[in-house]
């Protein structure tokens, strides 16, 4: 809840609005977990929001996987005992100084269903609420005892398809966790009409589109929802965003060996990210290998020359290291060996929700 929400819910309980200062300090500053240990507030307001149901949220860690690297995955047990996983990266930089980055979840498993991720494997269930994204962060904080400088909405699911939850979480890791917006990055791999909305709110984050592929025919067969999305709609849609907002979209691209990862392919996606716009920036992703994927990882050399291809054509490219490769830190890998039934909301229910997302956002 926001200072504002805080000092309405005391006045609600018939106290001072400073009151719900002193409950802002102590769940955002001090990171105290449990009403009783309030010890600022009265004990008569203490057991009177603990007797009405209100409690300071904290996912219980239904279990842990350490990397060689530091990165640690967590799997998140929700209320309804479903799963949910969240990264913690740290990186030390040449002064000695630590960034954490967070990589969270907007979703319960992931709709989408592209075809090298863990994720849409696992199925799909329902959208995390905006607490369920802030407390992964505060997960994050807990286990590494250092502050989340950096988030990434690249975890499990769709942000696009949770929107409102995702911007409600982001307005919260901003103004009170105090998070930098610039520190933040929105993933999505393309919903129609939704960047217009995400645009409405004129953020200073990154908003990161999943291409993986350079021309209609190929992105379909590795991202199935692109048949309701051309690609000429996506980049129309990433074009007018920058318009809108003066920031530029960043665009992801894993690399699959022998699918999308050849020089040929670089140069198909240079022109066509030329032909939409100037100054893209390209993240190339290796594959993270998964159980029973049909994709291989690719070897460096062919990294080294789709991202030199890119550069000679003047797009400016990173090579994402990976990270977490002893620890199934592929996005939904660890959810899937400990919740192996796939979640029930069948493709037709994931299908319709998208379509409802659509028509919200037209009527908006």
């Amino acid at each position: 809840m926001s200072e504002l929400e805080l000092q309405q819910l005391a006045l609600d309980f018939g106290q001072q609005g400073y009151r719900g200062k002193q409950l802002h300090h102590l769940i955002y500053k001090r990171k105290i977990k449990e009403i009783d240990e309030f010890v600022q507030l009265p004990q008569a307001l203490r057991n009177e929001l603990q007797e009405a149901g209100w409690k300071v949220g904290r996912l219980p860690v239904h279990h842990m996987v350490t990397s060689t690297d530091g990165t640690i995955k967590l799997l998140l047990k929700l209320v309804d005992d479903r799963l949910v996983e969240t990264v913690g990266i740290p990186v030390t930089d040449e002064n000695g100084s630590v960034r954490l980055t967070a990589c969270v979840s907007s979703q319960v498993g992931c709709p989408l269903r592209c075809s090298f991720c863990a994720t849409g494997k696992g199925g799909f269930s329902r959208n995390l609420q905006r607490h369920e994204i802030v407390e992964q962060v505060l997960a994050i904080e807990d286990i590494f005892k250092h502050r989340v400088t950096n988030v990434v909405f690249m975890g499990m699911g769709e942000p696009m398809m949770n929107l409102k939850s995702v911007v409600e979480a982001h307005r919260c890791l901003n103004k009170d966790i105090q998070i930098g917006q610039r520190m933040i990055t929105i993933s999505t791999v393309g919903v129609p009409n939704t960047m217009k909305r995400l645009a409405t709110y004129k953020l200073q984050s990154t908003l990161a589109v999943s291409l993986h592929a350079p021309n209609q025919k190929l992105r379909e067969t590795i991202v199935p929802s692109a048949k309701a999305y051309p690609l000429e709609a996506l980049m129309q849609d990433c074009r007018d965003y920058f318009l809108e907002t003066n920031r530029r979209v960043s665009f992801e691209y894993t690399l699959l060996a022998g699918v999308n990862d050849s020089v040929e392919h670089a140069k198909e996606l240079a022109e066509l990210l030329h032909q939409w716009g100037r100054g893209h920036h390209v993240n190339l992703i290796p594959f993270n290998p998964i159980e029973g994927s049909e994709y291989k990882r690719p070897y460096r050399k062919a990294v080294i020359a789709f991202s030199a291809a890119l550069e000679s054509r003047k797009i400016t490219t990173s090579v994402r290291q990976t990270r977490g490769l002893d620890a199934s830190a592929a996005c939904g890998q660890l959810r899937n060996e400990f919740q192996k039934t796939p979640l029930v909301k069948d493709a037709d229910a994931a299908g319709a929700e998208m379509q409802q997302s659509q028509e919200v956002a037209l009527a908006s």
